[in-house]
Parts: C-alpha cells; sequence; structure tokens
C-alpha cells in the first residue's frame, strides 16, 4: 500500500498525532512548557502552510 502523501501532510489528525507524540518527548526531557508550547505553535502554523500550498496547488491543477 501506498502513502498518499498530499492527502496526509493535508490531514489535521496527522498533524495532531505528531504533536502528540512530539510533546511529550519534550516534556520528558524536561523541555519547559513554554518551550513546548511554542514548538507546538510552530508546527502547527508550518502544517497550515502546508495543507493551503497542496490544497492550492491541486485547485490550480484541477483548473488547467
Amino acid at each position: 500500500m501506498e502513502i498518499n502523501w498530499k492527502t496526509k501532510l493535508t490531514s489535521r489528525k496527522f498533524w495532531v498525532a505528531i504533536i502528540g507524540f512530539i510533546t511529550p518527548l519534550m516534556l520528558a526531557f524536561g523541555v519547559s512548557e513554554n518551550t513546548v508550547t511554542e514548538v507546538t505553535g510552530i508546527i502547527m502554523a508550518g502544517a497550515s502552510v502546508v495543507a493551503y500550498i497542496i490544497g492550492e496547488g491541486i485547485t490550480d491543477t484541477k483548473n488547467l
């Protein structure tokens, strides 16, 4: 089975799973809560940009 990366990278569930994996690891390694919050925000902001770019790319190719 092949992974559809366009769908995966635009999935909110995927990005929440990434955060759900990274956040406890950071806390376990003693990273401050402020830093964890900042990293979580950066990941979600990046996810929004990636989803937008892929979504626009798909829309543009369908309009050709």
